[in-house]
């Protein structure tokens, strides 16, 4: 199932620092609302990492805040200090774009104390046999839907990305990779 063109270009707009003005976004999708952020400026995004840099407790390995909104869809930042869990997403491919510094990305393999987290989602400790890549600023990757995966940071630097779950049909009986 392929994402709608608007939220593909909205998308696209908003990694490449459009100058577009958010109050055309809106008149160009036609939409309005509580839960909907059309328009994020590079400004904008920097200051969404400061904020979540200051509102990081001790020890926590991830924090997250929305970028732009538009059901089903909504781009995240994550500020990953540290490795977090593994996770696997049943029903959601999960696109994503290094916005600031490098690490790696182990995909596949199986969950270490695997756990279900709610209807959708598992998670883990750690990966067993899976493939590691390195990522860094200016990458982006897809992680298909119930596929393992487990992000660190590298150099001891924060890596910051831009995550964005896109809700995928059921493949039929296929059991998930895990």
């Amino acid at each position: 199932m392929r994402a709608p063109i608007p939220v593909k270009t909205l998308l696209a707009m908003a990694i490449m620092g459009s100058a577009w003005a958010p109050c055309a976004l809106a008149q160009v999708v036609g939409e309005s609302g509580p839960n909907i952020k059309l328009f994020a400026s590079s400004k904008d995004v920097q200051a969404l990492i400061e904020k979540v840099k200051t509102e990081r407790k001790e020890g926590q390995p991830l924090v997250s805040a929305p970028i732009l909104e538009l059901a089903p869809y909504r781009a995240m930042l994550e500020y990953r200090p540290a490795k977090a869990p593994a996770a696997l997403h049943e029903t959601e491919a999960e696109m994503m774009y290094v916005i600031e510094g490098a690490g790696t990305i182990v995909t596949g393999g199986k969950l270490v104390d695997e756990k279900r987290t709610n209807a959708e989602n598992l998670s883990g400790t750690d990966i067993s046999g899976g493939s590691a890549q390195t990522i860094i600023k200016g990458d982006f990757l897809i992680v298909p839907q119930s596929t393992p995966h487990q992000i660190a940071p590298g150099d001891g630097a924060p890596i910051v990305l831009m995550t964005l779950h896109v809700p995928r049909k059921s493949e039929g009986a296929a059991t998930p990779n895990r």
